[in-house]
């Protein structure tokens, strides 16, 4: 057999005439899907197709989404007409363990061979840093695009999920809403290809009124939005929004209103519309004696309508906009129609407040023992016990000469949850607590008792507005606290993206009430009570100790400080870590920690302080390796004054640094541990560690050893990664 011989040829530059591309236009039309899935299903179709082309070696130009409630549409700019071709090589055996002496190839030649799928004849011998070797060199050409898109359409149609989904057809294929046409052009042409039982082709459907029935024959992006735009379909949500927001600032002006600014129901106006029109109705002004926000949310929430206040005083107008999704050529009977189904809904709202406020909250109190607040843990009115007790707590140790801080959070915890057997708090649940400060006011509770029960349920989101005053924050931490412990306790934590019950948004909101409103408590005492008060309720835990559940409380609070102070305070990882992973059992002051953490980074921006940490881990990595018994460090051993030197600077600066702890000044503390760095490396510079006398080489890990803890009780500086390492 002939010894393959192998040497590559070097490449040829020539100029390469630009390859052929063309533009796909991809839509998906169906049945209107609910407002809340159109975005995200935009944005998964986009990435969708951005992993797909490139794991196909199809670049591209711009790849955009658009979508309306009944189309979902992906354009792809400049898509490549075939497949980038790739040459793939893999290293064999040896070219010494593939021949034999007689030049013959071995089993482990034919067998690499076989296993890359070709002949001895084609490997390649190659020179390496480590001697010859055989290399197996595939060339794959690749294949046209208009070949590659019937397999790359349906699987881009696949990777649509949905939080609800559902079978429409034969297929058993599952999609939001069921398909009714499906658009596919390369180049102009149809891709044909079936995707759930649909076949492409290259007609869509215009606005389901303004439309008409005639489907519109597409060509290309340029004709196809031109042509839906004659046919009453804005393709651009950007567009819409835009639109939107020109047609409601005209009205405002007409009428003499302003918007309360709202863009959820912005976002739910442009993927509800395919041609919106903004429309301003009215309503009957007695009905403005009801609460502003109980009026607010029955538009927005029943309705999907826009409130509107008087410019001078600033309140509610009886106002409103609403958002349709066509132009009739009379938009008066959409205002009276839509002002019809609002008056009944206000109606109903008027109708549940004035009856609420016939039974004082004081009295509802005892029906809670009758709400469910989860199977396995017991009833509401057991909630709002625990929350009264954990919220006396913080308040006492918060602020503990303060009596009327803690009369008002007693009174405002044994309240709190009241307002879930309201009729308004039944019909509008996002508006517990509001009205339970509504109708504490009502009752003649004090305005801080009523204002903390407005307030328990801030911040609704992770961004949201937080509590004003400190009896509705210390009411906040006690129930989300309570939360947490109550689904810990019984082994309901989150896992990997699944969190029904919100725990993660309960421990962000903790964080931030405590980072934000600079509450100085030690957390880790109000995780033990909280998880007290429930075992002390008697629901059956999971069984493990006292201090298992609340490291577990812990370190999943202390995971939302780690988020909080990378995404807010721009921190590095490391530095985070290094503060965070000493914390145990320790005092869990979470301001503390912060503080520490900017100190810590600030200083590592000093030029003296990555020299300083190579001296360290040197130290950290000598005393967690060697093993020796510890005795106090004996001068009388010392052999180069650079030992002395080292023991008595760390005395010194641990002395000031001590001081500097006691006050709070972590930026001091952290510069006397930068004074340590001269004689640290005169000490690594001038002396053995290991020596082979055993006394010797036991003083010197001693004073090594308190070097290290001197830094550790400040931060695990093992975990600071330093510059270029």
């Amino acid at each position: 057999m002939k010894r393959p011989l192998v040497k590559k040829t070097p490449p040829q530059h020539k100029t390469r005439s630009p390859k052929p591309t063309a533009e796909l236009l991809f839509e998906i039309g169906m049945e209107e899907l609910p407002f809340e899935f159109v975005a995200p299903a935009l944005t998964a179709l986009r990435e969708s197709a951005t992993r797909l082309f490139q794991e196909a070696r199809l670049s591209c130009g711009s790849i955009k989404t658009y979508g309306t409630p009944r189309r979902l549409v992906l354009i792809v700019d400049e898509l490549l007409a075939h497949q980038t071709a790739v040459v793939k090589e893999t290293m064999g055996p040896s070219k010494m363990v593939a021949f034999d002496q007689a030049g013959q190839p071995t089993k482990a030649a034919m067998g690499f061979a076989a296993g890359q799928g070709v002949t001895v004849e084609g490997l390649e011998i190659r020179s390496t840093p480590k001697g010859e070797y055989l290399f197996a060199v595939k060339r794959d050409v690749g294949r046209k695009t208009t070949t590659l898109l019937p397999e790359l359409l349906p699987h881009l149609f696949e990777t649509l999920s949905f939080p609800k989904a559902m079978k429409w057809n034969e297929t058993g294929v599952r999609f939001a809403r069921p398909v009714r046409w499906i658009v596919a052009l390369f180049g102009g042409k149809v891709v044909p290809v079936q995707i759930a039982g649909i076949h492409t082709g290259n007609r869509t459907s215009g606005h389901r009124v303004m439309g008409g029935r005639k489907p519109l024959t597409v060509r290309d992006f340029k004709t196809y939005s031109k042509g839906l735009e004659k046919l009453g379909v804005m393709l651009d949500p950007e567009r819409r929004r835009a639109a939107i927001q020109q047609q409601i600032d005209r009205l405002c002006v007409k009428a003499g209103v302003g918007l309360n600014a709202d863009d959820a129901l912005l976002d739910q106006a442009v993927y509800t519309t395919e041609w919106p029109c903004a429309v301003l109705g009215s309503f009957k002004p007695e009905y403005l004696a009801v609460p502003s926000e109980i009026l607010i949310t029955s538009m927005k929430e029943h309705q999907g309508f826009f409130s509107v206040r008087d410019k001078k005083s600033g309140k509610l107008a009886p106002h409103f906009i609403a958002i349709a999704n066509n132009e009739s050529k009379n938009m008066a009977l959409i205002r009276t129609g839509n002002e019809r189904v609002l008056a009944a809904r206000l109606a109903d709202a008027k109708f549940f407040f004035d009856e609420d406020r016939k039974v004082r909250l004081q009295e509802r109190r005892k029906k809670l023992s009758g709400v469910t607040f989860h199977q396995k843990l017991g009833t509401m009115a057991q909630k709002q016990e625990r929350v009264k007790k954990l919220a006396g707590f913080i308040a006492a140790h918060l602020s503990p000469e303060e009596d009327e801080l803690r009369q008002v959070c007693d009174r405002a915890a044994s309240l709190s949850k009241v307002d879930l057997l309201t009729g308004i708090v039944g019909e509008f649940p996002e508006l517990q607590g509001i009205m339970g400060g509504e109708y504490a006011i009502h009752d003649g509770e004090s305005a801080a008792v009523a204002q903390a029960i407005r307030e328990q349920y801030l911040p609704k989101a992770i961004e949201g507005e937080l509590p004003k005053t400190l009896a509705g924050q210390i009411l906040s931490l006690a129930d989300r606290l309570d939360s947490i412990a109550a689904f810990f306790h019984v082994g309901m934590m989150p896992t990997g993206s699944e969190d029904p019950f919100g725990l993660r948004r309960h421990a962000t909101a903790i964080v931030r009430l405590i980072l934000e409103a600079n509450l100085r408590i030690n957390l880790a005492r109000y995780i033990n009570n909280a998880r007290n008060l429930i075992a002390d309720d008697g629901f059956k835990g999971l069984p493990d100790s006292e201090q298992q559940g609340v490291r577990r409380m812990t370190e999943f609070i202390l995971e939302r400080v780690r988020h909080y102070s990378r995404v807010v305070y721009l921190l590095r990882d490391d530095i985070i870590d290094a503060v965070l992973k000493p914390v145990g059992d320790r005092r869990l002051d979470l301001v503390d920690l912060v503080q520490k953490m900017k100190a810590l980074e600030a200083v590592t921006r000093k030029p003296e302080f990555d020299p300083l940490i190579v001296g360290f881990k040197r130290a950290h990595r000598l005393v967690e390796k060697e093993q020796w018994e510890r005795q106090p460090v004996d001068v009388t051993k010392f052999q180069h004054p650079s030992e002395s030197a080292l023991h008595q600077a760390v005395a010194e600066e641990g002395a000031k640094m001590g001081f500097a702890l006691s006050m709070g000044d972590y930026h001091e503390a952290l510069n006397a541990l930068v004074g340590l760095r001269p004689v640290i490396d005169a000490f690594f510079e001038a002396v053995m560690v290991n020596a082979e006398d055993k006394a010797i080489r036991s003083n010197r890990l001693t004073v090594l050893k308190e070097v290290d803890e001197l830094f550790m009780s400040f931060a695990d500086f093992s975990q600071v990664v330093v510059e270029g390492r």
